[in-house]
């Protein structure tokens, strides 16, 4: 049985009208990176990215085979047309290839006092978490991933002007974590005995937050690393 990451719901009643939501698909590309809006187009590709080596997603809920690949994107585009998701095929721009996926998920929008400065229109997220991100192998530890973070984060606190991004991982999901801690992410705390584990354990989970006063300096060490 194919397995499908969880979403915490947002309510349908905190969600603001179709045609005023401002969480819409959108390609974000960079110099190595090109996250396009996902598509049962990617299911191929995406199946070939992950038909190799899989001894690192021995934490991560990653699909295997074109069949299971369908049911995953089937899912998020199912949550991406009710508004708790924005997911992406991510794309070597070198080799022209699919390597991967990633998405918004977790999509917050918070009940503000009418004239409430922190307010930033009612069409704007307040909070939303990056996550669901899986590459093939040799994609891994590279300038895809680190350029996809900056993507996604600049256009989270700069187009969104959202206040908080969260990021969470299997607590026991070390190299998750570094690669987390490493792009600046605060550790918030763990949340026990949180969701069912991909081995199948109940899992207890790692939560970080990037908060907006932090992005500047997030933004400039992320560049930094890309340009070294």
């Amino acid at each position: 049985m194919t397995q499908v990451p969880p979403l915490d719901r947002t309510p349908a009643g905190a969600l603001p009208p179709d045609d005023a939501r401002a969480v819409l698909p959108v390609t974000l590309e960079g110099r190595f990176v090109r996250l396009e809006p996902l598509s049962l187009d990617h299911v191929a590709s995406l199946a070939r990215a992950v038909s190799g080596a899989r001894e690192t997603y021995r934490w991560t809920n990653v699909p295997q085979g074109e069949a299971a690949v369908r049911v995953y994107v089937e899912a998020a585009l199912d949550d991406q047309l009710a508004g708790r998701t924005l997911p992406f095929a991510t794309i070597d721009r070198a080799a022209g290839q699919t390597v991967g996926s990633t998405r918004f998920g977790n999509i917050e929008y918070w009940a503000w006092p009418e004239g409430n400065p922190n307010q930033r229109g009612a069409h704007l997220p307040d909070a939303v978490e990056i996550g669901w991100t899986w590459l093939a192998q040799g994609a891994q530890r590279t300038a895809i991933n680190t350029e996809a973070k900056l993507l996604m984060l600049r256009h989270a606190f700069e187009t969104w002007r959202s206040h908080r991004v969260l990021l969470k991982t299997d607590e026991r999901n070390a190299r998750s974590r570094a690669a987390i801690e490493r792009i600046g992410g605060k550790l918030d705390g763990i949340l026990r005995a949180h969701m069912p584990a991909a081995d199948g354990a109940i899992r207890n989970t790692a939560f970080y937050s990037i908060v907006e006063a932090e992005w500047p300096e997030v933004r400039e060490k992320l560049e930094a690393r890309l340009d070294s």
